[in-house]
């Protein structure tokens, strides 16, 4: 499976979403929250279609089942009015991530 076709749900694991949450706004905050991830920064801006907002880096760890990673908190303004997502960037994301950098082969996914 190339990079490019990751799924979301393998990037980031929702903990709480007040709205539906398309496939283009989950890889909008993973790329957003990614970039809090490396450089440790506190807080970031998005600005996805019809959400605008911000990503906050919440610095701390959680583990839901077997997925884990570090914790982001999203305040968006839609089209359906303000909204809130709280997800987990996920260890396996950040693993496949690194591997492409790397430019070693990408790792099975698994459900």
């Amino acid at each position: 499976m190339s990079a490019e076709a990751v799924p979301p749900w393998v990037l980031i694991s929702v903990l709480f979403s007040s709205f539906p949450l398309e496939d283009a706004l989950a890889l909008a905050l993973h790329q957003v929250a990614l970039d809090l991830y490396r450089r440790n920064d506190g807080v970031g801006l998005i600005d996805h279609g019809l959400a605008h907002g911000q990503v906050k880096n919440a610095h701390k760890e959680a583990a839901l089942g077997t997925i884990t990673g570090p914790v982001f908190e999203a305040e968006l303004e839609t089209e359906r009015g303000k909204g809130q997502v709280h997800f987990i960037l996920t260890r396996q994301g950040l693993d496949l991530l690194a591997a492409r950098v790397a430019g070693a082969p990408l790792p099975e996914l698994r459900n």
